[in-house]
């Protein structure tokens, strides 16, 4: 009987930890906003025409600060130091949009757009990133940022960018587990800081 239980154990053992990687820690960070993939975000800026998009298309496009919680208003300085970040920047480089807007000064006004989500999600053996000995981390989304310039309430730029998918596989691993680092952190504690 003994040999049947031993035998047992050595059966479940596996299977008990493969069903603690579902203990390991999860997360997600995701910017509110109208949009919950890049493609929405994209379609939805394809849309714009400039010198034909109106302020008041933009806001049924959702595209107001007023309705979008991730736009920020750019200012004339605000689009200078965007597209001309250092003096030795030659304006001829520029997009005709952007120049129109820089001489245009207090007259025109920009709106960013920031949206993104991640998810950070531990996998691998629950013992071993418990104990501290090794930690892998898989983050998985997407982020989209866009620029639109508007001048006498008529859109004149656009630009957008950004990543359709984000994959990062992260991998720590300390030799010394739960003891890695506690030597720095007793001298941390013991040496005062002048």
């Amino acid at each position: 009987m003994p040999r049947a239980i031993t035998r047992l154990a050595i059966i479940l053992f596996p299977v008990f930890l493969d069903g603690c990687s579902s203990l390991l820690p999860r997360g997600q960070t995701t910017t509110v906003g109208p949009w919950q993939n890049f493609h929405e975000a994209q379609q939805v800026f394809d849309k714009i025409v400039p010198y034909q998009t109106t302020f008041e298309d933009l806001k049924k496009l959702k595209l107001d600060p007023e309705s979008n919680p991730n736009i920020t208003i750019l200012n004339y300085s605000d689009v200078i130091r965007r597209f001309i970040p250092s003096p030795s920047a030659n304006e001829e480089d520029l997009a005709p949009g952007v120049k129109e807007c820089i001489l245009a000064k207090a007259a025109c006004h920009g709106y960013e757009v920031v949206q993104k989500s991640s998810t950070s999600k531990r996998y691998g053996n629950f013992w071993a990133d418990f104990a501290n000995f090794k930690r892998k981390t898989e983050v998985t989304g997407w982020s989209f940022n866009a620029v639109i310039l508007v001048k006498d309430n008529v859109v004149i730029y656009t630009l957008i960018g950004g990543q359709p998918a984000i994959r990062e596989l992260e991998e720590s691993k300390n030799p010394l587990g739960p003891f890695q680092g506690g030597g720095e952190s007793i001298l941390r504690n013991r040496i005062p800081v002048p």
